[in-house]
């Protein structure tokens, strides 16, 4: 008997448990969905998705079970002090991996395809980049060379965007992130009004809680999913994922001049990508080596991609 915590399974065992699920998206509708530098299609979207939205359904299904069996055991009505029963929440998932791995490119895909289920209509994503610190707060800690670290986060306002969704508030709002200008929005909020089932995509989601000043442990993000992804692919694709789209982002966004990054529209290519690399030397690899990729086991699925960015087997966490 194995006692590895995870059930291992190629691409062609993953695909067969879609079963007869329908394909709701169009070749249209998925290009516009690729995030880029992705490699993605209606082959990649049958095989790897459809059957990851069918598993997360039945999850979805399960935990409306277990909210009815757990208000059955409550509903007491000779016991002093009867508790009322717990209304239906958000079911939410977080989806982890490094920069350029292509986590937002899945989260995107979920919501869309858990979109089409009728038993949850209403999905709603947001990313923890709007959770970074202002570019000026994160100057004056000196922690702009550690963006994306998870010191870089007001972690405490994350937890408590996903708690009060978790809870059932009616709206709760979040700081936007500009890629653009590479900084928060001043005065810009998203809303989240009581989705059936919640996003959360993010370098760091996975991270456990750690300690406060008076040693105690806090609750972290990850305490309020119900499933958890971890895109997973080996450091060197990653590398060369980055500096592609970097060299695609030079010659598309970065061509707008209010944009953080337009300066390097003016220097040469190798130039630019020389800052990329080192770049992904000096923050990105070290970010994901030692923060990102130790969570990896702590998600309920990992998504093992190959050079092409195509799903090649996949890690789904034993009950």
């Amino acid at each position: 008997m194995s006692t590895k915590p995870y059930v291992d399974l190629g691409r062609s065992e993953w695909s067969a448990l879609r079963e007869r699920t329908p394909l709701p998206l169009t070749a249209a509708e998925v290009e516009a969905l690729r995030g880029l530098g992705d490699v993605i299609d209606l082959e990649e979207v049958r095989d790897i998705y459809l059957p990851l939205s069918r598993l997360l359904n039945l999850y979805v299904g399960a935990t409306h079970g277990l909210r009815r069996a757990l208000n059955t055991f409550l509903d007491d009505p000779h016991r002093p002090g009867r508790p009322t029963p717990q209304r239906g929440t958000p079911f939410v998932i977080g989806v982890a991996g490094s920069v350029a791995v292509g986590k937002s490119t899945v989260s995107r895909l979920l919501e869309a395809l858990l979109a089409r289920w009728p038993e949850h209509p209403r999905v709603e994503r947001v990313t923890t980049d709007g959770f970074l610190l202002p570019k000026a707060e994160l100057e004056r800690r000196g922690l702009m060379s550690r963006k994306g670290f998870p010191e870089s986060y007001d972690r405490r306002a994350l937890t408590r965007f996903v708690a009060d969704v978790k809870a059932g508030k009616p709206e709760v709002t979040a700081p936007v992130y500009s890629h653009l200008i590479y900084d928060i929005v001043p005065g810009e909020r998203l809303t989240v009004h009581q989705p059936d089932i919640l996003i959360v995509e993010g370098l760091n989601v996975l991270q456990p809680a750690l300690p406060g000043k008076d040693g105690r442990t806090r609750l972290a993000v990850s305490d309020y999913f119900d499933f958890s992804v971890y895109v997973d692919a080996r450091t060197a694709d990653i590398e060369r994922w980055y500096l592609e789209r970097f060299r695609k982002l030079r010659e598309t966004a970065f061509q707008d001049p209010r944009s953080y990054f337009h300066r390097f529209t003016d220097v040469s290519e190798e130039e630019a990508l020389a800052y990329a690399r080192t770049t992904w030397q000096t923050i990105n690899e070290p970010n994901l080596r030692q923060n990102i990729a130790p969570t990896r086991g702590r998600a309920t699925l990992q998504l093992h991609k190959g050079p092409d960015h195509k799903v090649q087997r996949l890690s789904l966490r034993k009950l």
